[in-house]
């Protein structure tokens, strides 16, 4: 890489650390970079999924406050997403590069509708649960669990708008705020991305600059999306996420 080609992928590795904490989509930054680098699909992809790992986490720190008496649901969809995302780690290494790119706009779009009629999906579900007499599975039970589980197949595959399909997801089935709905959707999105690379580390080619300078990168982006993004109250926040969203599908249908 030129210098002036690193100062991008690093440029792009601030902005993906950012937008992953607030919303997610980080990888429609960092990926077009990794390519106009001349780096092959694959190995932009791999380089991709393992410097975004520190950023990941960064954003997760970033939430602690949110996080709070979270452990339980945290350990119980965690271990959903691992499986996923291992699983969508080994497709992209045996798959051909072109096999998601059909269904991702779709998703991503499914999952849009999902986050703006969140609030009203959501009054609905409380109005039956109170007129049954149930409270519900506070993790959100087996459906959200399953739901988890097939869109970490996604994120290790991809990653690429991963976080709004979990922000829908858990939007709708979790009764909780949507600050601690995006507290979690980081933690995920880190336990995705480190087990997809860890796979990646021993099965796959890489970039080394690249994964340093997108670690560094998104290690400060994520800090700076936790202080931008808990400042936003949910209708900003919910806005935020359709208009990225929107981007994202764009950019996915013009690839």
């Amino acid at each position: 890489m030129t210098i002036w080609e690193m100062l991008a992928v690093f440029a792009a590795g601030v902005g993906a650390g950012t937008i992953n904490t607030i919303v997610g989509s980080g990888t429609l930054i960092t990926f077009p970079v990794l390519l106009a680098t001349g780096l092959p699909p694959v190995t932009a992809t791999v380089s991709n999924a393992l410097g975004l790992i520190p950023g990941a986490i960064s954003g997760a720190i970033g939430y602690r406050k949110e996080l709070t008496g979270q452990r339980r649901r945290i350990l119980r969809l965690g271990a959903a997403t691992a499986v996923g995302g291992l699983c969508g780690a080994v497709l992209l290494l045996a798959l051909p590069p072109t096999a998601f790119e059909t269904i991702v706009p779709v998703l991503v779009g499914l999952a849009l509708v999902l986050v703006i009629l969140q609030p009203r999906i959501t009054k609905a579900v409380q109005r039956r649960r109170e007129h049954h007499g149930s409270h519900g599975d506070p993790d959100g039970g087996p459906l959200l669990i399953a739901g988890l589980l097939l869109a970490s197949v996604y994120g290790g595959y991809f990653t690429a708008a991963q976080g709004i399909i979990y922000v829908a997801l858990m939007g709708m089935l979790l009764t909780d705020t949507l600050q601690r709905v995006n507290a979690t959707k980081n933690v995920l999105a880190a336990i995705v991305n480190t087990i997809a690379a860890t796979f990646f580390l021993f099965a796959a080619d890489f970039d080394w600059t690249a994964v340093a300078l997108i670690a560094v990168g998104s290690t400060l982006g994520g800090q700076l999306g936790a202080k931008i993004g808990r400042r936003l109250p949910p209708t900003a926040l919910r806005a935020l996420i359709v208009a990225v969203g929107t981007v994202a599908i764009v950019q996915l249908l013009l690839r």
